[in-house]
């Protein structure tokens, strides 16, 4: 029987929780959770579970990756049912390999529970098809920051040639060299781009853009929230009627 479960919280709203996840948070002896997981969704965890906020945001850091895979080991092995709460879905940029590959040389067994991700919910907060027939055969998750920090090593000019959707994760930083490498692999400079913050909760905004314009309108505006950039045709027919537009929020100062 599985006494870990690494979790995913979806990407805020507690009503995109699934039923599985919150069943084992109700049962759950500890709970190690992310520090973006929603306050409401750890709220839904057992009275009388500890809950431990191990979490990585921006740099600052409460517990490096190597401490939470040892005190993930540790629980478990003291025989408490243990729940590894990650934002979004654990298997997409969730750090999963690392505390699998800690179980599993303690021969520990573990169950992964999924979660919404953040392209999904943006999707559906922004009602724009990330996949669509004759446009965007496909869709491309990336992440917006390599392991040090900077610019990721991704091959521009073939996600730019794909002609799909590219979801970029933790993109907000580093967007500029992010816009600049795509124009230069080939891209055009109007084609269509969308920043979504705080995906799914009640304060989510949007700002269209296009991969030339984003930068420096994400610049006027210091996010406090995630974010998550949308580019590609898909989203060209929609762009100008976007919900909840930041542009005008700018333009109104």
């Amino acid at each position: 029987m599985s006494r870990v479960f690494l979790t995913g919280a979806g990407p805020g709203d507690p009503e995109l929780l699934t039923l599985k996840a919150a069943r084992v948070l109700a049962s759950a002896e500890v709970v190690l959770h992310d520090s973006l997981v929603d306050p409401r969704i750890i709220a839904m965890a057992n009275p009388e579970a500890r809950i431990i906020d191990v979490g990585k945001r921006c740099g600052r850091h409460s517990a490096t990756q190597e401490q939470i895979c040892d005190l993930l080991v540790a629980e478990a092995l003291a025989g408490h049912l243990v729940v590894r709460l990650k934002g979004g879905d654990p298997m997409i940029f969730g750090r999963a390999t690392e505390e699998m590959d800690a179980l599993r040389a303690k021969k520990i067994d573990f169950e992964i529970i999924p979660g919404i991700t953040a392209a999904s919910a943006a999707a559906a907060g922004t009602k724009i098809s990330l996949t669509q027939r004759n446009i965007a055969r496909s869709l491309h998750i990336i992440t917006g920051h390599g392991a040090d920090g900077g610019l990721p090593g991704h091959d521009f000019a073939a996600l730019t040639k794909s002609g799909g959707t590219l979801a970029i994760y933790m993109g907000g930083e580093t967007l500029p060299g992010l816009a600049a490498h795509f124009i230069e692999s080939g891209m055009e400079p109007s084609m269509p781009a969308l920043l979504i913050e705080n995906a799914s909760l009640p304060n989510e905004r949007h700002l269209p853009a296009t991969i030339a314009t984003l930068p420096g309108l994400h610049a006027a505006h210091t996010a406090a929230g995630p974010v998550l950039i949308l580019v590609g045709e898909a989203l060209r027919a929609t762009n100008e009627t976007v919900p909840v537009c930041l542009e005008s929020a700018l333009a109104n100062g």
